[in-house]
């Protein structure tokens, strides 16, 4: 964990191997343009979520960030859940409230903001690339906007389908393609998630959670082929700005 001067309203990330993070810099940024002396951002890097009982005992701790893979585990400490966050099963954004800990998903708001401009008329089907927190976001604001969605996992599944099954039919009819997978980030840019990328056209939307690096392995196959791309800044920045408005609410 990062030796950081405690303020008297701390807040942080809470995750596992996360010294790469983008949020300390970003809050921390704000809070000196912001002026905000007594305010302070902390990376909270636990082993096991078995950990952040301990961390809730420290001082002024006003509010967290999760990232992976605790969006999930994270849900049994929490006293209250926001309707969209119960619904997604995921939290990414911890307020520190006199009745408990309550619990919301900005993730939701930041991807969907994000992708918005991007969509054409015949988006109609996306492939979600990974089953973890930030998929289920994925998977509601997809549910949300009317577009029909799929997992895509390793392991084949009902209602899933796994890497190995993907052939030309389904990448030509699931034209939105979103990873949220950690493959492909930096330091291991060369890694990504795979497809038969072959399949891929021009009316192809490509989207990445991931935004170190600006442009992963999986976009630039994408790109080569013709199609629209976006990676995670975006979504990221929107994220954090919508959790901050939380965590300034009374």
């Amino acid at each position: 964990m990062e030796k950081t001067e405690k303020k008297e309203n701390r807040f942080g990330l809470l995750g596992r191997n996360i010294s790469y993070s983008f949020s300390q810099s970003y809050f921390s940024k704000k809070f000196e343009d912001l002026e905000l002396k007594d305010h302070s951002y902390e990376n909270f890097d636990i082993a096991s979520i078995s950990e952040f009982g301990s961390l809730l005992s420290q001082n002024n701790l006003k509010g967290l960030n999760v990232t992976i893979p605790y969006k999930e585990e994270v849900l049994t400490y929490l006293t209250y859940l926001d309707v969209k966050a119960k619904e997604i099963g995921a939290v990414n954004t911890i307020k520190f409230t006199e009745e408990g800990l309550k619990g919301y998903n900005t993730d939701a708001y930041g991807f969907q903001k994000s992708l918005e401009p991007f969509l054409k008329q015949h988006h109609t089907k996306a492939l979600i690339l990974g089953t973890g927190g930030a998929s289920k976001a994925v998977r509601f604001v997809f549910k949300q906007l009317g577009i029909e969605n799929s997992y895509v996992s390793r392991t084949k599944k009902e209602n899933q389908y796994a890497y190995s099954e993907l052939n030309k039919e389904i990448i030509k009819t699931h034209t939105v393609i979103v990873n949220c997978t950690p493959l492909g980030t930096h330091p291991n840019i060369q890694e990504k998630p795979t497809l038969p990328y072959q399949y891929l056209t021009e009316q192809h939307l490509l989207f990445d959670l991931i935004y170190n690096p600006e442009k992963t392995t999986f976009l630039t196959e994408g790109e080569a082929k013709g199609a629209q791309i976006k990676n995670g800044l975006e979504m990221l920045q929107l994220q954090a700005e919508k959790a901050w408005e939380i965590w300034n609410t009374p």
